[in-house]
């Protein structure tokens, strides 16, 4: 009985000892940091155009100068210019008188294959990851002229209602109201971002509503030009910098 006992006290205290030891254990917990980590580069990716009446959609344009052709591809690299619309003044008739001719609107369509007409833009992303600035420009290759070079004498091209929209949270660069091209080749200024300002998507567009979209690039012929009953073009090219606006 003795021995018997003992045993039974000595199983009691080692069980003790042994929850003694866990409750100790717990007590002494502790903290402990793991870490998470991502690293981004500079995308040369093209960027396909988006919607300007809806930034965060992308669309496919349709050319309203040849609508069963692909939209022509944007620049390469992580600041490029992904596109930029073809204006289509119609067919207009001969007058004497001076006139003002409105630019189509663009037409696209939507991620759902939905046809829409939105304003006319230009499209730039900047996915460098610096948000170091830029500058846009545009210039006007000479006038409007016919396949065999007589010009429309007089001509302007303006540019109205100018507006830049985009999803970004980076700040907006600055985009002109209005733009009047030169027919001397010289530059003018479309969008400028400074540091700071214009990463990710930016669209400069001619129009802020659907009422404004075709009422917003304007083609002036004076009266007394000599108009030839064919088709006159030009071409706009547009030059887009690395170097940011003061």
């Amino acid at each position: 009985m003795k021995k018997l006992g003992s045993l039974v006290f000595a199983t009691g205290l080692l069980v003790s000892l042994s929850l003694g030891a866990i409750t100790v254990f717990a007590e002494e917990g502790g903290e402990y940091e793991s870490k998470g980590v991502i690293t981004f580069k500079p995308s040369v990716e093209p960027i396909d155009p988006v919607d300007p009446n809806d930034p965060s959609s992308p669309i496919k344009p349709i050319d309203p100068i040849n609508p069963e052709t692909e939209p022509t591809p944007g620049t390469k690299g992580p600041l490029s210019i992904d596109y930029a619309s073809n204006l289509d003044f119609s067919t207009q008739k001969i007058t004497s008188k001076d006139e003002v001719y409105m630019a189509k609107a663009q037409k696209y369509l939507t991620k759902d294959k939905q046809e829409k007409n939105g304003p006319n833009f230009v499209q730039v992303t900047d996915n460098r990851g610096t948000e170091a600035g830029w500058t846009l420009q545009v210039k006007q290759n000479g006038q409007f002229k016919t396949a065999d070079s007589k010009e429309l004498t007089g001509a302007e091209v303006v540019f109205k209602n100018g507006n830049v929209v985009t999803t970004s949270a980076s700040a907006k660069p600055t985009g002109q109201i209005q733009i009047t091209t030169d027919t001397d080749g010289s530059l003018q200024n479309v969008m400028a971002a400074k540091v700071g300002q214009g990463a990710g998507t930016f669209l400069h567009n001619w129009g802020t509503n659907a009422e404004t979209a075709a009422k917003s690039i304007e083609l002036h012929v004076p009266g007394a030009t000599t108009k030839y009953a064919k088709e006159y073009s030009t071409t706009f090219t547009w030059v887009l910098t690395d170097a940011p606006v003061n």
